[in-house]
């Protein structure tokens, strides 16, 4: 089996950004695929590209409640007959030449109409309506096909869907889609001081916050968590519960239990099963983080710390699942905010500050939450992303800094 990259304390921190990347490499798509209503779509990963087979719109129809009519058939004065009237669903028929139709917005044009008349540019009189300003070929009409044309292809494989992909499909007349079948994810979690909540918390106990959490993140993307319960600390439970797991998940996730010391069960159990890689990432909070592998499924080993556990979640397992998973584009995306603080103290390790924003000089700044310590958890309620701030940097009030929303990594 590997050894472990991290029992000499002189190793040297792992730059977060490349070993992302490369830990990334080597994962490859493990799920078989489906085929779902589009209704049961949401949130799954795309395995076959969708194409349109319909032009959208699928006729030029009005973009306002007016008038259709002709353009060349407008002298420019006087009245104009209105010789019928267009609601959406109807069929248009012919415009009658020299004349106008009452139409309303999603309409059909008739044909021989070029133009569509706002209501508010014209004036009723009986059955005829007389123009406030001349009329101009296209206006207000919205073209076949302008959203969307016959054969053009709609959306990639591997993207993970969202409300809008769904409306987009549908516009389309699809009602069935071919996806990934959703992952399955085990927990593992050790400890003999662990309880849950509802029990008695002893002396030298705590409360499993760590399993909420990350079966809360895991249910944000749609994954079926298999949690068998608090595993015995010792070596042979632990070995058994891992493969137990491997034999029925495509990955499995443990905090805590994978460090140097000699109760940490869990890295004896995946080395003696599978292979164990581990680091000491240049990353702040989570700097201990380990992923291997059991019977070919990946094991992903986050800190023990609940922040700690919960920023490595986001930023190395989630984009590992959702490659898993099938997602073409599994990392997220930063935008960047102007730090709303000072800091001339500088680390070795790349840190991700949970903030809140908060409006100054006329623009949104993030200022770091009250207790960034890795044990604490509250912080992650009161921030609404987490801001980057690089290995060996001061941070300067407006700063630009990259920063990655919460309510995009947590779904």
């Amino acid at each position: 089996m590997s050894a472990c990259g991290c029992d000499s304390q002189k190793q040297q921190l792992e730059p977060f950004d490349s070993f992302r990347e490369r830990m990334l490499e080597g994962i490859g798509v493990s799920a078989l695929t489906e085929s779902i209503t589009l209704q049961q779509a949401l949130g799954r990963v795309l395995a076959v590209p969708v194409s349109s087979a319909v032009d959208v719109p699928p006729a030029d129809n009005s973009a306002m409640d007016g008038y259709a009519l002709c353009c060349a058939d407008y002298s420019g004065a006087g009245l104009i007959s209105v010789s019928g009237r267009v609601a959406a669903g109807d069929s248009p028929g012919t415009l009658k030449p020299g004349t106008a139709v009452r139409i309303f917005t999603g309409s059909e044009i008739p044909a021989g109409a070029d133009c569509v008349i706002m209501q508010e540019d014209v004036q009723a009189e009986g059955d005829s309506i007389r123009l406030k300003k001349l009329p101009q070929p296209g206006v207000n009409i919205r073209q076949m096909g302008q959203d969307i044309r016959r054969g053009e292809a709609l959306i990639a494989a591997g993207t993970r869907l969202k409300p809008q992909h769904l409306g987009v499909i549908a516009s389309t007349g699809i009602d069935n889609l071919v996806v990934y079948k959703p992952l399955k994810v085990a927990l593992l979690t050790t400890g003999d001081e662990l309880v849950m909540p509802g029990e008695p918390c002893g002396p030298g106990k705590i409360y499993n916050s760590n399993l909420f959490t990350l079966r809360g993140l895991l249910q944000q993307l749609g994954i079926e968590v298999i949690f068998p319960g608090i595993v015995a600390d010792t070596l042979p439970a632990t070995m058994a519960a891992i493969e137990k797991m491997a034999a029925e998940a495509d990955c499995i996730i443990s905090s805590g239990g994978v460090s140097v010391g000699e109760e940490d069960h869990v890295r004896h159990a995946v080395e003696r099963l599978g292979q164990l890689n581990m680091w000491r990432l240049a990353i702040k909070p989570g700097k201990p983080f380990a992923q291997g592998e059991v019977a070919g499924k990946p094991f992903v080993g986050l800190p023990g710390n609940p922040s700690a556990a919960l920023v490595t979640f986001l930023l190395l397992a989630r984009p590992l699942l959702l490659k898993l998973q099938g997602a073409a584009d599994p990392l997220p995306r930063p935008i960047p905010v102007a730090a709303g603080f000072h800091r001339e103290k500088t680390t070795p390790r790349q840190e991700y500050l949970r903030v809140a924003l908060q409006p100054q000089a006329g623009r949104l700044t993030a200022a770091p939450v009250l207790n960034q310590s890795s044990g604490a958890l509250r912080s992650s309620t009161q921030a609404e992303g987490l801001l980057v701030v690089p290995p060996g940097a001061p941070v300067r009030e407006g700063d630009l800094l990259d920063y990655y929303p919460l309510s995009e990594l947590l779904y």
